[in-house]
């Protein structure tokens, strides 16, 4: 761990450069398409959770790649930073501009179209302001399927997934954004527009500058299109959950469950005792799946591609096994579509359950998968030595070592005078443990300003070296979400 020197402050733009800036964007795109009064700029400037809150002296919203390009000149030109956003559903404020005014936010909502689908290639490609589930439409309508799935993905963009290099609920089978995106057209710092849109699996001619923009949340270049790649449509999708006594039991099940599904293992969730309780207790209608209370459950989705005939039998073979060996203590599979949501719908309203509950401390991290047993004991412990009745919410993505390790104010304690107190203790906790364990601290919601100063730190002196070097080489102006992700 180790504490880094800032990057040289960036000089904000006079009054006089903002105002000739903004009438140059207005002919570059149109005036009504160039936002300046508070009611028109207020939702681009505070974040999805509410916890940051900006200011902009303009909201821009191109419709084409060339008008991104022309922007980004005008920006160079005149000194503006700018602040790339999508759908806005982020959660680590990397898409808030900061509190000057000074800052233009580019939404990138109006780059909208679907340009090709390729069903033989397995391709789509779409313009970055395409809402994920119109991505999962059109691909479900060409009988092929997108297969990244989040909450937000009614109001989320494929942009602003590529940017955080967003996870979800499939990754343990398909892999996070980067790994389903194939090219990428760009507009990079200095207004050029770089199209790099191939549908290639294999491309060996040099550098991988897709991977550089794929989770750099618009700190290096605009992504204004992308390359996806789709899969078959599976026959069925078979869903059960199983109760167990521990971490440690849930990962032994993965081990099996992946040696009878293989890649037709689609979802492998973690949910604690104490999720499923909150749940309930807020949404008194979704009732706890078994007869008395379990320590872990597990929700699994199996994506079949015979029959669900042939999934279900799978999966009751393989529930079978676990029960005989000690594993698994109780289990159900989903006989029907909407037994299967309703299973969803449990590990859905946790993060509900717990904003009803009241605020508290949130972690995105992760762990080697072998490690996550070991560091839920250690962190569990460690908090709650630290503040007696502190309640660990943790539930998340089991298969790829992702977890959402969350603390609740201990009963009678209240909320904001609990965060107020221990959230820079409790995430020196979680952070700690997550560096001891060489994990991350920052899973699939991506840095943006919420994280920045504990990346610093955590990152040895190497890793951030390299990544001012690679910042500086394509933005030297820093003019490209500054404030994010690097300091």
């Amino acid at each position: 761990m180790t504490d880094h020197a800032s990057q040289p402050a960036r000089q904000t733009a006079s009054a006089e450069a903002v105002t000739v800036f903004i009438g140059a964007c207005r002919k570059a795109i149109g005036a009504p398409h160039v936002l300046t009064g508070p009611h028109d700029t207020a939702p681009y400037l505070t974040d999805w959770r509410r916890r940051y809150a900006g200011a902009a002296c303009a909201v821009l919203c191109p419709a084409t790649p060339a008008e991104v390009a022309a922007l980004v000149k005008l920006a160079v030109e005149h000194r503006i930073a700018l602040v790339p956003q999508g759908g806005n559903t982020g959660l680590a404020g990397g898409a808030t501009p900061d509190t000057t005014g000074s800052q233009a936010v580019l939404s990138l909502r109006r780059l909208n179209r679907i340009r090709d689908i390729d069903p033989h290639n397995n391709t789509i490609t779409v313009e970055a302001g395409v809402i994920l589930a119109e991505v999962q439409a059109h691909a479900e309508q060409a009988g092929r399927l997108f297969p990244l799935s989040l909450a937000a993905e009614g109001s989320c963009t494929i942009g602003g997934n590529l940017a955080t290099n967003a996870g979800g609920t499939g990754v343990l089978r398909y892999g996070n954004t980067r790994e389903l995106c194939l090219g990428l057209e760009v507009v990079t710092a200095q207004g050029e527009l770089w199209d790099g849109l191939r549908g290639l699996r294999k491309d060996n001619t040099g550098y991988d500058l897709r991977d550089l923009f794929i989770g750099a949340e618009g700190t290096l270049g605009i992504i204004t299109a992308a390359v996806l790649k789709l899969h078959p449509q599976p026959a069925a999708h078979v869903t059960a959950l199983a109760a167990l006594a521990s971490p440690h039991a849930a990962l032994d099940f993965l081990a099996l469950a992946q040696r009878f599904a293989g890649p037709l293992l689609t979802g492998f969730e973690l949910m604690s005792d104490f999720c499923l309780r909150l749940v309930g207790r807020h949404f008194p209608q979704m009732r706890y799946p078994f007869a008395e209370p379990h320590g872990q459950v597990v929700l699994l989705e199996l994506s079949d591609s015979e029959s669900e005939q042939h999934g279900r039998a799978l999966f009751e073979r393989l529930m079978e096994t676990a029960l005989e060996n000690g594993l698994v203590e109780d289990a159900v599979v989903a006989e029907n579509l909407t037994q299967s949501q309703a299973f969803w719908s449990l590990r859905e309203h946790i993060p509900l359950a717990q904003a009803q509950e009241g605020l508290n401390i949130k972690h995105d991290i992760a762990v080697p998968i072998s490690r996550i047993g070991h560091f839920i004991e250690a962190t569990d412990a460690a908090i709650s030595e630290a503040v007696p009745g502190a309640r660990m919410v943790t539930f998340g993505h089991l298969g790829d070592g992702n977890l959402h390790y969350n603390v609740q104010a201990p009963e009678g304690i209240e909320a904001k005078a609990f965060l107020a107190e221990f959230q820079s203790p409790i995430n020196k906790i979680v952070y700690d443990s997550v560096h001891q364990h060489r994990g991350s601290i920052s899973a699939e919601h991506g840095l943006g300003q919420l994280k920045i100063d504990e990346a610093m730190h955590y990152k040895s002196d190497v890793e951030v070296q390299l990544m001012r070097a690679l910042k500086h080489a394509l933005d030297p102006l820093n003019l490209m979400n500054p404030g994010k992700v690097l300091r």
